[in-house]
């Protein structure tokens, strides 16, 4: 994806170009503008690569503030000033909130540039390998889109044809019907995708057959449809060197240099240093005021920080625990080494450079450990608890460094809270917990549970959120500026 960088930014003002302006000539064949630009590959390209640019809106911080700050997983540190951000920590949100607002409106932006390459590509001459793979990359990020929208949302506007967020209007689809092109788009682009394998050096970062159908397992578990969910997790669990996955050996070699992008990187956003899009976590997570002396490191916020639970729920054998909080920071000058009062984030902290706005870490939108968690609940739902249990081992034996952490034979039951537990150990900081709590009916019970144990061991001020707590809190509002753009949409009950 490295090399699309620069082609996206050109590409855009390109756009800009003839989405901004109107021109005397009515055939200007010197200029870019939607009747000559959709010629040749490098144009297919272009839009698919366009509809990628908008995982950097989403996934750069916006789906941890959306899937992480309303649990019980991460809290708003010193740093954080904004409004909007401390109601959704204590679950004070409305359908004024800009996050929310903008989760809404960047994935129907991100749905409108898929939707002109879907329209836009089959009339491009090229070979019919790069055309099915281009059209298996847009219906992937169409489906994925969707499938934010409804989880977050609930029932939407469906729509497949248009070209600009101003078309994104209409009645409220129902949910089935909107999952209904979820599955037809991921299973497209399953069957129309390249292997990993057989992917070339500069494809590095884009969507493959493996990264669909783990895509496809998620969202029938999200269903409750196991068996579903099982066969398709299971063609690439069962094959996972075929298709290029794995586990590495240390769990922290996910978020490192020369590595980060390797076995256990299904689906992910590639970041860069300065001129390019950096990963903005590095600054927003580190100390400020856990350490009142200065580190010699510019840029650091101190405010997205895990809650005292979640840093309370890691055995000290288990590896993960010093990769998903850090509590020790060297001075880039003098290599002083100063201790944080409160346990921050670590998975996107760099050492050795000067700036936090220089971190590069990429940012994991599927990590192979999911699909195995992914098929594990889904082998217990139906009833295979044997496999379901050497699949969570794997992630238990990489965690611990051997057999000591893994779990002993027990019920279903026992397994549902199990897997969610390691799930919540496995991937804080990854956007996942909102999901999964949701996806499971246990998000109002456990936030009851997370505001008593806060309140009892951090922070008194978090009986407020038990408090503020609602069962509608299952979804999201749907925005006040879309309510008053469309009359057609209706708002969530109970917001």
């Amino acid at each position: 994806m490295k090399r699309s960088i620069l082609y996206i930014q050109s590409l855009f003002i390109l756009l800009g170009s003839y989405t901004s302006c109107s021109f005397l000539d009515e055939n200007p064949v010197d200029r870019l503008v939607e009747g000559n630009f959709y010629t040749n590959e490098k144009d297919a390209q272009a839009a698919v690569d366009a509809t990628y640019s908008m995982l950097t809106e989403l996934y750069n911080r916006l789906m941890y503030m959306l899937g992480e700050l309303p649990t019980d997983n991460m809290k708003n540190g010193l740093g954080m000033p904004n409004a909007n951000l401390q109601d959704l920590e204590y679950l004070r949100h409305t359908s004024q909130n800009t996050f929310i607002k903008d989760m809404w409106k960047k994935s129907y932006e991100g749905i409108s540039r898929a939707n002109t390459a879907i329209d836009k590509i089959p009339d491009i001459p090229m070979s019919e390998t790069k055309r099915s793979q281009f059209l298996g990359e847009a219906r992937f990020l169409r489906g994925l889109y969707y499938f934010n929208l409804v989880r977050y949302f609930g029932d939407v506007p469906l729509i497949t044809k248009m070209e600009s967020i101003e078309d994104a209007m209409g009645p409220r689809t129902p949910v089935e019907e909107v999952y209904r092109q979820i599955i037809e788009d991921v299973t497209f682009a399953a069957d129309n995708l390249p292997r990993r394998p057989e992917q070339s050096a500069s494809d590095a970062g884009r969507a493959n057959q493996g990264a669909a159908k783990i895509l496809l397992g998620k969202i029938y578990l999200t269903k409750g449809e196991f068996q579903k969910a099982v066969d398709v997790l299971a063609e690439i669990v069962e094959h996972e060197a075929t298709h290029g996955f794995g586990l590495h050996a240390d769990y922290g070699s996910n978020w490192k240099k020369g590595t980060e992008s390797g076995i256990e990187a299904v689906f992910y956003m590639e970041l860069l240093g300065p001129p390019y899009q950096n990963n903005g976590e590095m600054s927003l997570a580190g100390p400020k005021y856990s350490i009142p002396e200065s580190l010699g490191i510019s840029a650091l916020n101190e405010a997205d920080i895990p809650t005292q639970e979640l840093y309370d729920q890691f055995d000290d054998r288990d590896t993960r625990k010093a990769v998903n909080f850090k509590l020790e920071y060297e001075h880039f000058v003098t290599g002083e080494i100063f201790t944080s009062s409160i346990p921050l984030s670590g998975k996107f902290w760099v050492d050795g450079i000067e700036s936090a706005d220089l971190c590069d870490v990429n940012v994991h939108i599927i990590r192979y450990a999911d699909a195995i968690l992914m098929y594990a609940e889904a082998l217990n739902e139906i009833g295979e608890s044997d496999k379901a249990l050497n699949q969570l081992n794997r992630i238990r034996e990489r965690a611990f460094g051997d057999t000591s952490g893994n779990y002993a034979p027990m019920s279903q039951d026992e397994f549902r809270k199990v897997i969610l537990h390691e799930r919540r150990l496995e991937f804080p900081h990854e956007g996942h917990r909102w999901f999964d709590l949701v996806r499971t009916g246990t998000l109002i019970e456990r936030m009851r549970e997370h505001s008593a144990y806060e309140a009892s061991v951090a922070e008194s001020n978090k009986t407020d959120l038990a408090k503020n707590l609602k069962d509608h809190m299952v979804l999201m509002p749907i925005p006040q500026s879309e309510l008053d753009l469309n009359p057609e949409l209706v708002q969530n009950p109970g917001w």
